[in-house]
């Protein structure tokens, strides 16, 4: 398997540092029409999310496992004039997709707006150096460009997190940008026209729902794909695996084995909990308050990687990992006590091949 080949000294570096070489390699070989201002083919951008081989042999790795049809909807949507909300729950790789997607295309993932419940109109719009607007009075000078700017500027996709997090009032500073594809800067007396290739893709959490909801005016600017949960149990623990790896790497630590026995049980033991019912269907279980997400799996194995390296005998086990599930199922410290407690009993128990699992889990559970 290829690895990524982090820039020296960097703990997360972006994803056109990550995979330079292989977007280098897609685009020398990349034959295909292009939209405006894209460094790469809509069909390109397709191969370097969900893996391929290039022109000159580059083996590209899979970025995003999952259907095919849902990347490309949204590279297509992308090479529109309508703008691309992914939405789903937490852990589905909503930024990961978006972040790789701003890479192949733009070849800069950096044009970002972190939606908070704080963020101001001024991360959407354009804000001011004060010192300078009351010094010299409103000028070009003194204005600061938001991502969003910059991105209609250049050509680029700029990309907003966590979309519904935003104040409502907010949100709607997009509705100009995303229909006129215009942003009015009055007090200059001018506005700034987006070039060709300037997009947005939001990313939104379906659990926060009701939060901040999007206005219709503005939910029509936007073409919205799902990205779901992994449907296939192999499929999740080989995107754990691959993940654990590159974290790995990224965060230099020391070299041990994924075991596949370990990330299979704590793939399965997520799964059967967030769906209610053990693998073999003949289980009903209640489910925790928490999403128990395949980024979450990822935080667990990783974490254990960390304790067998630093503190075990350097192979990854059962009570390397006990904690760090625990810590994932109970969110709420009564009521996901009391639906681990009996997942503990009714499941694990029952599994004689989970014996070493079971007693972790009941020396750190109490």
């Amino acid at each position: 398997m290829t690895t990524i080949d982090p820039a020296p000294g960097l703990l997360r570096p972006h994803a056109e540092q990550a995979y330079a070489e292989e977007l280098r390699a897609l685009a020398v070989g990349d034959d295909r029409p292009r939209p405006p201002s894209w460094r790469l083919s809509p069909w390109a951008v397709v191969t370097y999310l969900l893996g391929g081989t290039s022109a000159d042999g580059t083996v590209i790795t899979p970025k995003y496992v999952g259907p095919r049809r849902l990347i490309e909807v949204a590279v297509a949507t992308l090479a529109t004039d309508r703008a691309l909300l992914l939405l789903g729950v937490p852990g589905t790789a909503k930024t990961w997709v978006s972040e790789h997607l701003s890479a192949a295309i733009s070849g800069s993932s950096t044009l970002l707006v972190q939606g908070t419940s704080g963020t101001a109109e001024e991360a959407i719009r354009y804000g001011w150096n004060y010192a300078r607007l009351l010094a010299e009075g409103p000028s070009d000078a003194a204005l600061v460009p938001s991502p969003v700017m910059t991105a209609m500027r250049t050509g680029a996709i700029a990309r907003i997190e966590e979309l519904t997090r935003i104040p409502s009032d907010v949100q709607d500073a997009l509705i100009t940008i995303l229909s006129e594809k215009t942003l009015p800067v009055p007090e200059l007396g001018t506005q700034v026209q987006a070039a060709k290739g300037f997009n947005v893709i939001a990313t939104a959490n379906d659990r926060d729902r009701g939060v901040n909801e999007l206005s219709s005016a503005l939910r029509r600017r936007f073409n919205t794909v799902v990205l779901p949960l992994p449907d296939d149990e192999d499929d999740e623990v080989a995107i754990v695996v691959r993940r654990v790896e590159q974290l790995g790497v990224a965060l230099e630590l020391p070299r041990i084995p994924a075991a596949a026995e370990e990330v299979r049980r704590v793939v399965r033991v997520f799964r059967e909990l967030r769906s209610g019912i053990t693998a073999d269907g003949r289980t009903k279980l209640k489910s925790p308050s928490g999403t128990l997400s395949t980024a979450e799996a990822i935080s667990v194995i990783t974490n254990g990687i960390a304790l067998s390296a630093h503190f075990g005998d350097g192979t990854l086990r059962a009570y390397d990992i006990a904690g760090a599930v625990l810590g994932s199922v109970i969110k709420d410290p009564v009521a996901d006590r009391v639906v681990w407690t009996e997942y503990l009993e009714a499941v694990v128990r029952e599994r004689p091949e989970w014996s070493d699992f079971y007693r972790a889990c009941r020396e750190i559970t109490g």
